[in-house]
């Protein structure tokens, strides 16, 4: 599905969940506190969104954000479940970052591990991951830089360089805007960037640069992320 039937298939949820609730776009507007035209050009499909505007739509039709694309996906089921990858080693940090996706009412699986061999390890499913051979691919990858064992830009290297997760978007994890490897990272294709400590507002200024499907199908039963690893 491309990003043009995303739009319209998104926008077509919206409109049906305002009239299962007897909305006029007015009224959704108000409760979402954004424009009309806003809200109409959304249902219209010609609109690009931000997951904070994602956010304030799927709360003003009284929905989690994964149980709003749980409708725009017509009810699939956990399958389509995007899960993701957190490679992080400080335990604050992986605490910090798990709240800010509750905060934002995110659903998806998130995998974590705490060091650049064991997310090797993770990817290639071998070691203490070999159950994961026939599993998916995560969706996204949360990258911190500063790991031991593997620099995350170690990491980072073998993840482009390997035709079975080069595709796979990654977000890197920095305590720092100005640092020495994201002239590196930028050449690897890494466009988006979080500031340690994770908040929903960085990460939704750096999902921005990748495919917005991603993050948001989620579990309809849980509201919070299912942390794995």
């Amino acid at each position: 599905m491309n990003g043009d039937e995303l739009k319209r298939n998104f926008g077509g949820a919206i409109k049906a969940k305002r009239s299962e609730m007897g909305l006029s776009q007015e009224d959704l507007a108000v409760r979402a506190g954004l424009h009309r035209t806003y809200i109409s050009d959304v249902e219209r499909g010609v609109r690009n969104l931000s997951l904070e505007s994602i956010e304030k739509l799927a709360r003003a039709l009284e929905l989690s954000v994964s149980g709003l694309f749980e409708k725009q996906a017509g009810g699939e089921d956990a399958r389509n479940d995007v899960e993701m990858l957190l490679v992080e080693d400080c335990q604050e940090d992986v605490e910090l970052t798990l709240r800010a996706f509750r905060k934002a009412r995110f659903a998806n699986t998130i995998h974590v591990t705490r060091d650049g061999a064991e997310a090797i390890e993770f990817l290639l499913a071998t070691g203490r991951y070999s159950e994961r051979r026939n599993a998916r691919m995560p969706g996204v990858i949360l990258l911190d830089l500063h790991l031991p064992k593997l620099t995350g830009l170690e990491v980072l290297r073998w993840i482009k360089a390997d035709e079975r997760t080069r595709d796979i978007p990654v977000i890197v994890l920095t305590e720092s805007r100005y640092y020495r490897d994201a002239v590196e990272c930028k050449a690897l294709g890494v466009q988006s960037y979080i500031v340690k400590p994770v908040e929903f507002r960085d990460f939704s200024d750096a999902a921005t640069h990748l495919k917005f499907e991603w993050a948001l199908v989620g579990r309809p039963t849980d509201d919070s992320p299912n942390e794995q690893g």
